[in-house]
């Protein structure tokens, strides 16, 4: 898949802001004579059935191509954000950068995984440029991003960008301080809380730590059992995978495996209190 086709949707969906200008930068030469062009050389409908079908094919079109610009949007969001926090720690690590290439060619295809690292390289520049001319500079430009996110992107999809980061955080293994704190300040940015981060470090040991299932459900041990069921159903309502199902239908899974594990930790709750 080349680049323009997944990054021009981006560009139509939110084209302007400090997104915007971080993708332009990104790009760069990469962009050049990638968009896709919308003149396909017909002389226009020569009856009312070709004039009915031309139509109906330009309002598919045009469905397609905002879908495929908010998918893009979240893919391209997903770079800006992760170039943040793979550097909160000062170093890039392997592991952090392997994930986000997993993440590429589930969602774009093995051509898209080179084309990505290319964008988070440049990022990666361009933070290392803002910040020798004025420290915080390139912190300064993500906080603006994540303001121009929670403007375009609804909360349900805020949520599934914030799952991704965390697990590009624990690629290696565990997730430092300065890693965590980023984590916290992004979510925050992007109207997002504390305890959500907490809930999605901790999805993968919900199942098997009662610790980690509570964090999971964002409550307190202290919590009553109605409290504990109300939490449950707040959860698993905002974490509906069917919420982000216009990104793709490798997020929506991605968005059924987070729910799945919501639910044993729901479920280790429930053994332990024996509801």
């Amino acid at each position: 898949m080349a680049l323009g086709k997944w990054i021009g949707g981006f560009l139509g969906f939110m084209v302007f802001g400090p997104l915007g200008a971080l993708a332009g930068y990104a790009l760069g030469s990469l962009f050049d004579n990638a968009l896709i062009s919308f003149a396909d050389g017909n002389d226009g409908p020569h009856s009312f059935e070709d004039a009915y079908r031309n139509r109906y094919e330009q309002n598919q079109y045009s469905r397609q191509q905002q879908t495929q610009g908010q998918r893009n949007s979240f893919m391209f969001s997903l770079l800006v954000l992760s170039s943040y926090v793979i550097k909160a720690d000062g170093k890039v690590m392997h592991s952090e950068m392997e994930y986000v290439r997993q993440m590429l060619r589930t969602n774009f295809g093995n051509a898209a995984v080179q084309e990505g690292e290319e964008i988070l390289k440049k990022l990666f520049e361009k933070q290392k440029q803002l910040d020798s001319q004025r420290p915080g500079a390139y912190k300064s430009a993500v906080y603006d991003s994540c303001r121009q996110i929670a403007q375009y992107m609804i909360y349900e999809q805020r949520l599934q960008l914030m799952a991704f980061l965390c697990q590009v955080a624990k690629a290696d293994g565990s997730v430092p301080p300065s890693e965590l704190d980023a984590l916290r300040w992004i979510a925050s940015s992007l109207g997002l809380n504390a305890q959500e981060v907490d809930s999605m470090l901790n999805l993968d040991r919900g199942g098997n730590n009662l610790e980690a299932a509570y964090k999971v459900l964002e409550i307190s041990p202290d919590a009553t059992d109605d409290e504990v069921r109300k939490a449950y159903r707040k959860l698993a309502l905002k974490h509906h995978p069917d919420k982000v199902a216009t990104l793709g239908e490798d997020v929506r899974k991605a968005a059924e495996k987070k729910l799945q594990e919501i639910n044993a930790a729901k479920d280790l709750i429930y053994k332990s209190r024996g509801m």
